[in-house]
């Protein structure tokens, strides 16, 4: 069996990667929907979806655990597929079957608190939040701040952060063609810049809440106030599989370290930003 990596693109190799590093022994399948990329301008029901397919494709290949690498489809398409779809089609396989996301590691991280622990009545206006010291920026595609998920779980456990979402339209697409460094710098410097003015100040913190500005990372780091702590969606999301899989020895990770990785567009080597990013070149196959 094996441990299934779904992302719209190629964004979710950054949590394939962290996984890698994490799961040794592990074998691993990232299957990346290139044909489709990006999710962040289409609608709920495309969402959906297109998340379903990549999880079937994922399944027929033997995994039993799925992790969804795109901050899109977690916020939009993860809970409908858990209570909607999932059971009948366990029932389908006939054998334990699951599917995660990487928003609830993520707030876990930038909150200090577990999921199931929310806070109590106590309740701030934004401006009361904004005048307090842990301010919360998040850059993520436009379907993941229309959501407001972010906003509304983090309030849930956390009375003293505020959050300010910043969408970024047109970044995961300019990822994904490979677009040169001069350009990219300057898309996310204006992103920094227009949440920096909606504060009124520079964040404290900040997620990057697209698995694809983990491979520009370093633009975000520079373009922000130097020292800004990044929360990382890879490494939070490789603690939670990690516990996970202690606790729930019914999903089996494989043991041969198999590393693939398909895609629903056109196979073969990715562009020279990924090839950066991986260390290697890295060649995908057809789905």
């Amino acid at each position: 069996m094996a441990i299934g990596v779904f992302d719209s693109g190629i964004g979710g190799l950054s949590v394939h990667h962290a996984l890698v590093d994490r799961l040794k022994s592990a074998d691993l399948i990232f299957l990346g929907d290139q044909a489709n990329v990006p999710y962040g301008g289409r609608s709920g029901e495309e969402i959906v979806a297109l998340t379903r397919a990549g999880c079937e494709r994922l399944f027929a290949e033997g995994c039993d655990l799925i992790v969804l690498a795109c901050n899109t489809a977690a916020a939009i398409a993860l809970r409908r597929l858990q209570q909607t779809w999932l059971p009948g089609y366990r029932q389908k396989l006939g054998r334990a079957v699951n599917v995660l996301g990487i928003i609830v590691p993520t707030i876990e991280a930038a909150t200090g608190q577990p999921w199931a622990q929310e806070r109590g009545p106590e309740r701030f206006n934004d401006g009361e939040k904004a005048a307090k010291l842990d301010v919360l920026g998040i850059f993520s595609t436009p379907a993941t701040t229309a959501s407001r998920v972010y906003e509304i779980e983090i309030d849930k456990r956390r009375a003293d952060v505020a959050v300010f979402s910043e969408p970024c339209p047109d970044l995961v697409r300019m990822i994904e063609a490979g677009a040169d460094q001069s350009e990219l710098r300057a898309k996310i410097e204006g992103h920094v810049a227009a949440l920096t003015r909606r504060i009124g100040r520079p964040p404290d913190r900040a997620i990057l809440g697209c698995t694809h500005y983990e491979i520009t990372g370093e633009l975000f780091r520079s373009a922000l106030l130097a020292g800004t702590p990044l929360i990382h969606q890879p490494g939070a999301t490789a603690d939670a599989i990690e516990r996970y899989l202690a606790a729930h020895p019914e999903y089996d990770p494989g043991t041969g370290g198999t590393r693939r990785f398909l895609t629903t567009g056109a196979p073969g080597l990715q562009n020279g930003l990924v090839e950066t990013f991986w260390g290697a070149p890295l060649r995908f196959e057809a789905a």
